[in-house]
């Protein structure tokens, strides 16, 4: 069955009431002086976006105090945020550390259930086992394997929380996962969350290396020490939980506190101001196991997965408004007694320009309709709408800057405001470039010889 990519009645009316905010709150004029105070997000903003509307729940289901939506919704708020610039973590929390949440969350559903019908195995007659042969006794032989890995995740379960790291020291099965907590925490806006990669991190690639588990924290805590730095991370100042992928035996995604001992967050001027990076550096900071092993892994990447996606709905409204604003301007600007819009040059690069966003529009209304339906097409259409927005964006931006002549050079303008986002936007998740050598690798297109 075809993907629907028309915008639902729910999704117009969640960007309508957005925009109405973003204008009243995020004014070009306000966005610009954000970006030149020492706090360059607006927690304002970010308080009226995350709990008054509720976008920092979308993705979160209902029975954990979420709205219950789905990507298709947040990729409609996530244009209305690139169409203001809006200077707020909502990519970061919202999006990213939210959707790795939900995978941890998942699989530790997963496991307790099948942990569960283990126990609940009936004992008559695989009790003594006298009598059975052939299938039966196989039968009754695999019973007993399952509910003896059940008890033993489950002995493990416990003496991680009670004695540290030594379970994932020893590369044994995952503690439990606080992450339905946090997930609680994040849909009523009270708590904003970042996964503390480096802002370029490509979905689907290796696991990142650059901390790793120093030793057990406190006794009885169920923590873990973690060492190292990580480089550009995007929507962690103003976090108040940080999700640290570490290198141990196994690896591990681990929750730390931001305000926590050890944990150092350094501001760095970045091009886009509006979503600015910093380094993070941990030093014997206690962190609480949410993921290990293959769930980690999977956790990350799907917190990656959905960032590309819901950062091509974001470039694409970014994309929209810069078109919106050129033709506005060359209708009303006026050269040789005509307006500029009517000369042919002009009218054919606007052209051009809506075709390119008009294209883009469909491969990130695919991709979201993939990832909220759980399409396995799901990671091509991620890739595909990466690349298309992104490309489009930028192009956007830099025709905006230059069709608005010598104004769209000055400071006051924001079409400066534009242009860094598209360009810092079309590095994070992975380069357009990067995302197309990935799509041929996921349709099996062989390199140009």
């Amino acid at each position: 069955m075809a993907a629907d990519l028309l915008y639902s009645a729910e999704e117009r009316d969640l960007g309508a009431a957005l925009a109405d905010l973003l204008a009243s709150q995020a004014a070009p004029a306000d966005v610009l002086a954000r970006t030149e105070q020492r706090e360059t997000y607006d927690p304002k903003l970010w308080r009226a976006v995350a709990a008054e509307i509720g976008v920092a729940g979308l993705l979160i289901p209902e029975p954990l105090g979420g709205a219950g939506a789905s990507y298709r919704e947040l990729a409609a708020a996530a244009e209305q945020f690139g169409a203001a610039v809006a200077p707020i973590p909502y990519l970061g929390s919202a999006a990213v550390a939210t959707a790795a949440l939900l995978s941890a969350a998942r699989t530790a559903a997963a496991a307790g259930a099948e942990a569960d019908a283990a126990r609940a195995m009936p004992t008559a007659p695989w009790a003594s086992g006298e009598g059975l042969s052939g299938p039966a006794a196989a039968a009754r032989a695999a019973a007993l394997r399952a509910q003896a890995a059940a008890e033993s995740h489950g002995a493990e379960s416990h003496g991680a929380e009670s004695h540290g790291a030594e379970s994932g020291a020893a590369g044994r099965s995952a503690p439990v996962s606080p992450a339905a907590g946090l997930l609680r925490q994040l849909a009523d806006g009270s708590l904003t969350a970042a996964l503390v990669v480096t802002a370029t991190t490509l979905p689907g690639g290796p696991f990142p290396v650059t901390v790793r588990v120093a030793g057990r924290g406190a006794a009885g805590s169920g923590t873990v020490k973690l060492r190292g730095t990580i480089r550009s991370v995007a929507d962690a100042l103003p976090a108040g939980a940080l999700l640290i992928p570490a290198e141990g035996v196994p690896n591990g995604l681990y929750l730390v506190q931001a305000a926590a001992a050890g944990v150092h967050r350094t501001p760095v001027v970045s091009l886009d101001m509006t979503r600015q990076l910093c380094d993070i550096s941990l030093d014997d900071a206690e962190g609480r196991p949410v993921a290990i092993g293959a769930a980690a892994e999977a956790a990350i990447n799907a917190g990656l997965t959905a960032g590309a996606a819901v950062l091509a709905a974001e470039q694409l409204g970014l994309a929209q408004r810069c078109l919106d604003l050129t033709v506005a301007y060359v209708k009303e600007r006026r050269q040789f007694a005509r307006p500029i819009g009517s000369f042919q040059a002009l009218k054919h690069r606007l052209a051009d320009l809506w075709t390119a966003i008009t294209l883009a529009r469909a491969a990130s209304r695919y991709a979201a309709a993939c990832l909220a339906d759980g399409d396995p097409d799901a990671p091509v259409a991620v890739a595909l709408a990466k690349s298309a927005c992104c490309e489009a964006a930028v192009l956007a931006a830099q025709e905006t800057v230059q069709l608005h002549g010598g104004i769209g050079f000055t400071w006051e303008h924001p079409a400066h405001l534009y242009l860094k986002r598209a360009k810092s936007a079309s590095l994070a998740f992975g380069t357009p470039g990067a995302h197309r050598a990935a799509l041929a690798a996921l349709v099996d297109l062989p390199a140009p010889e």
